[in-house]
């Protein structure tokens, strides 16, 4: 009697609930070999078991190993609780059971399904093809309900992933929600310090591994935290990478801000992702405790996006990269050593030059361009700190209700001029209807008009903008205004000042510059206000 060597073929999903012991592993292995005992002719010689993969792609880790040895001869019998086990994508699974399988001689067997290709009256192609594609359809029904309810989930602000990013944990007591991991924490902050004084990100990860600190994806795995295959990990040895390093910095879920819904996939047949626009994703503010403050992660992405050369060691970034500018040309200014004898001279000068156009090309010593800009900078900061001073004696409540009362009126003001270009504009056309005009007339005199009327509509709007912005005035000056005071006590300049309060430096001069600080227009705002009163 010919005896079949079979494997049994073992599948649950992650989708199924396993609560149902009838879907386990358990009863799949038992189901086969009760089956096996009553048939003489089949021999079991082992167990193929993927445990949480979905029935819709093939390419399950052991189902390939079971079809590596049925190419090899190893065995010729797959036995299998139902079709569903086997696959859940008809036309795939149609060919496993229709080309490939008979194709290696192998014969197939499904249990509940009554199917057994050694038997051609036991399961024909109609029933199974009918099989398949129910199992097909299930599978589509359960990805529709299953993405409903995660949009569902996103938009009321729980956290759906797999894997939280480095410095989170899922709350053991809700699992839709992130709590700090302060182990990782303490690092994500270091690498936002590190970064804000002036580290390049490469020298931040040389440091992070020269210290022995674990990688994102060694220390998920040394915890047994949950970790996506890829993402912050880099492939030689999981170390600390610059790419590692710049995707915490530019990661604005350390803010306490959730952003969802980045990628999907087109349908539930197919695992390459897509990545979606920024519109589209789901934002929750305020969705779990900050690591980072919001004031740190703005500052670091305003050093980002700055021209950050380092210094030849890649220790640091040079104190005024990324801010310089001609004052002629527009272009940036670049920075050179000229070595004399002993003595060495830094200085910055605009590349560009009389031969491609600069004017006025300016050469300046990095000396004395830093003395110059501390001693701005620091009475600068002195004077919002007697404008912050001032303003509090005045008190706010009377500059907002002055403020108020100004814009107020000229909105009244604005709306009598809108009512009465209104008026003029629908006398135009009975006035050509009459004849007094003609008709190239009267679109030139209803074109001036609707412009005028957009005009005023648009003031109208933007001083109602500037009603509400004096009602909130208090909370956004203490923000911004913060930002100097800090640093009230600066006799050095470095780094960290130099970004966290200029936006740019346009040298006229070699004595001559036109500094930019950060939020000037607030600034300029409040010293209006202050002569006003």
């Amino acid at each position: 009697m010919l005896q079949f060597l079979a494997y049994a073929y073992l599948r649950l999903s992650y989708t199924n609930d396993r609560s149902e012991e009838s879907d386990s592993i358990t009863n799949q292995k038992k189901l086969v070999k009760d089956f096996v005992a009553a048939h003489p002719d089949i021999k079991l010689v082992g167990e193929k078991v993927d445990d949480g993969y979905s029935g819709i792609l093939f390419d399950r880790p052991a189902f390939q190993e079971m079809m590596e040895d049925i190419k090899a001869g190893k065995v010729n019998c797959v036995i299998v609780k139902d079709l569903s086990r086997l696959g859940r994508e008809y036309i795939d699974t149609g060919r496993y059971l229709q080309q490939i399988f008979p194709g290696y001689g192998v014969r197939f067997i499904s249990i509940n399904d009554n199917i057994d290709t050694a038997n051609e009256r036991a399961g024909d192609n109609l029933t199974i093809g009918l099989k398949n594609i129910m199992n097909d359809d299930y599978c589509r029904d359960i990805s529709v309900k299953t993405r409903s309810a995660l949009q569902i989930k996103r938009e009321n602000g729980d956290y759906v992933g797999a894997c939280p990013i480095y410095g989170y944990r899922k709350d053991p007591e809700n699992r839709n929600r992130l709590v700090i991991d302060e182990d990782a924490a303490r690092v994500v902050r270091d690498i936002y310090r590190r970064k804000i004084d002036g580290a390049s990100a490469k020298r931040i990860a040389d440091e992070l591994n020269e210290l022995g600190v674990l990688s994102p994806l060694q220390y998920k795995e040394s915890r047994g935290l949950p970790h996506p295959r890829g993402g912050f990990a880099d492939v030689q040895g999981a170390k600390w990478s610059a790419h590692t390093v710049l995707r915490i910095l530019q990661d604005e879920t350390y803010t306490g801000v959730l952003l969802q819904g980045k990628q999907e996939t087109y349908n539930h047949k197919l695992k390459n992702r897509i990545n979606k626009p920024a519109e589209e994703w789901v934002r929750t503010e305020n969705a779990h405790a900050p690591i980072i403050p919001r004031r740190d992660f703005d500052l670091v992405q305003k050093i980002l996006s700055l021209d950050t050369r380092t210094t030849p060691d890649g220790k640091a970034v040079y104190l005024f990269s990324g801010l310089l500018i001609c004052g002629s040309c527009g272009g940036p200014m670049t920075r050179k050593i000229n070595k004399v004898g002993e003595k060495r001279y830094i200085y910055y000068h605009c590349p560009t030059g009389k031969k491609h156009g600069c004017e006025h090309p300016v050469m300046l010593r990095e000396d004395a361009l830093t003395a110059c800009v501390l001693k701005s900078l620091q009475a600068h900061i002195q004077s919002v700190i007697e404008l912050d001073k001032l303003l509090d004696s005045i008190g706010e409540e009377q500059i907002n209700h002055d403020l108020i009362v100004g814009y107020q009126a000229q909105i009244r003001e604005n709306e009598v001029q809108l009512e009465a270009a209104r008026g003029f504009k629908t006398a135009l056309y009975e006035n050509f209807i009459k004849g007094l005009l003609t008709k190239a007339e009267y679109r030139s005199y209803k074109a001036d008009y609707v412009q005028q009327i957009e005009q005023l509509q648009d003031a109208i709007a933007a001083l109602r903008g500037n009603i509400e912005k004096a009602l909130h005035n208090a909370d956004d000056r203490q923000r911004w205004m913060q930002h100097f005071k800090q640093f009230s006590s600066m006799t050095e300049l470095d780094r960290r000042a130099v970004i966290a309060l200029i936006q740019s430096i346009r040298v006229l001069g070699k004595d001559d510059f036109e500094i930019t600080y950060r939020y000037q227009p607030e600034y300029d705002r409040l010293s209006v206000q202050r002569e006003a009163v």
